[in-house]
């Protein structure tokens, strides 16, 4: 069967040619541009792809940064100083093995404030430093995924030399504040850059990172004890909570990450980037929920070893399952923005009440210490 109009080609003759013209035009101007960003592709190592509307860097306007010299600002932002809440869960588990400990130690009030902050001013080198050394790390990884991709090591404003000199500068910073503590925590605090160096290379090799994540981010929950004094290897009760503590942040840890690692769970799988969030993700809310109850039995029986009152029971652990439960309830793990602020207000949240049971423990506990003492010398 002819195409239509084909009998009338001799009478169409010169519109043809013009036409013909025209689109041999079209397709070498096509030839060309396309050429030109195969060209640019391949310089770039990126795929031919139109770039997005977010695709240059704007330099930041508002909030901590737009107030720091231009030249600060990369190194800034490799630390995350504008995004504190890694700060947080990184402290959280110092301040846990502090106050859990202080009752054991039979530790006034100014020896726990006092280590609580050292370990806050620890908890932000130390993160910025694993911060740094992630980045490095991924640097060939962050450009394809969208919430990394501006990343300073990443976008070229800072070369990795560079970044490893300034990482250095915040090692040596960490482990200035570490000599401030008793000697035997050097014991138990150097080993922890082991986990901080190979997290970023667990999530090429596992789908479970976050549990790498979670023996780094956890580790301060031993620390509260040699800090405050006590040796863990000669004192069975302390060992156990130590470590019942530290298991139950490892499993909160891998929690609150999975949440946060929906965040990117489609550019993740684009990259080849494993994660826990990928690997269940039909049936993330049931492991959350698992998780949940890791940490709280964890948390109780660390409490247990402790000796801890009802005050911690009913404030920790009674505070943490609220918390955990109304979290994995009604956090939306298809919404990045609702993901985000999950991560962020279930830190507080959970490490608030946590916090504040272990707190009020410590409290009464050494209030009736105080009491006893005072009958004693009486009598």
């Amino acid at each position: 069967m002819k195409p239509p109009g084909l009998g009338l080609q001799a009478h169409r003759k010169p519109v043809t040619n013009l036409v013909l013209r025209s689109s041999v035009r079209q397709q070498q101007t096509a030839l060309h541009t396309s050429a030109k960003c195969l060209t640019a592709s391949l310089t770039q190592n990126t795929p031919v792809v139109p770039p997005p509307s977010d695709s240059v860097y704007t330099p930041p306007k508002t909030g901590l940064l737009s107030y720091l010299p231009a030249s600060w600002v990369p190194y800034a932002e490799l630390v995350r100083i504008d995004k504190p809440m890694g700060t947080y869960y990184l402290f959280f588990p110092c301040l846990f093995s502090t106050l859990l400990a202080a009752p054991m130690a039979m530790a006034g009030p100014g020896a726990v404030i006092g280590t609580s902050l050292l370990f806050a001013s620890g908890a932000l080198i130390m993160r910025g430093a694993g911060c740094a050394i992630n980045d490095l790390w991924d640097r060939n990884l962050d450009p394809h995924v969208t919430r990394t991709k501006f990343r300073p090591i990443a976008r070229g404003a800072i070369t990795p030399f560079q970044g490893l000199v300034f990482t250095g500068t915040q090692l040596l910073a960490g482990l200035a504040v570490l000599v401030q503590f008793p000697t035997s925590c050097l014991y138990y605090g150097i080993p922890s850059l082991l986990l901080v160096a190979s997290y970023p290379l667990a999530k090429r090799v596992t789908y479970y990172p976050q549990a790498v994540l979670g023996l780094t981010f956890s580790w301060g929950a031993m620390m509260g004890f040699p800090a405050l004094g006590i040796d863990l290897l000669s004192n069975s009760a302390a060992l156990t909570a130590a470590a019942c503590l530290y298991s139950s942040n490892v499993a909160w840890t891998v929690l609150y990450d999975m949440i946060y690692a929906h965040q990117d769970i489609k550019d993740d799988a684009k990259a080849g980037i494993k994660s826990i969030a990928l690997k269940h993700d039909a049936e993330t809310k049931q492991v959350l929920t698992g998780l949940a109850a890791v940490q709280i039995g964890l948390l109780g029986m660390a409490g247990f070893a402790a000796g801890a009152g009802p005050l911690f029971y009913i404030g920790s652990c009674g505070g943490a399952a609220v918390t955990l439960g109304i979290m994995i309830k009604r956090v939306n793990l298809k919404s990045v923005e609702d993901c985000w602020w999950w991560f962020c207000n279930g830190c507080w949240l959970t490490g608030g009440v946590i916090s504040l049971g272990l707190a009020a423990d410590y409290v009464a506990r050494y209030l009736q210490g105080e009491k006893v003492e005072e009958e004693t010398q009486q009598a």
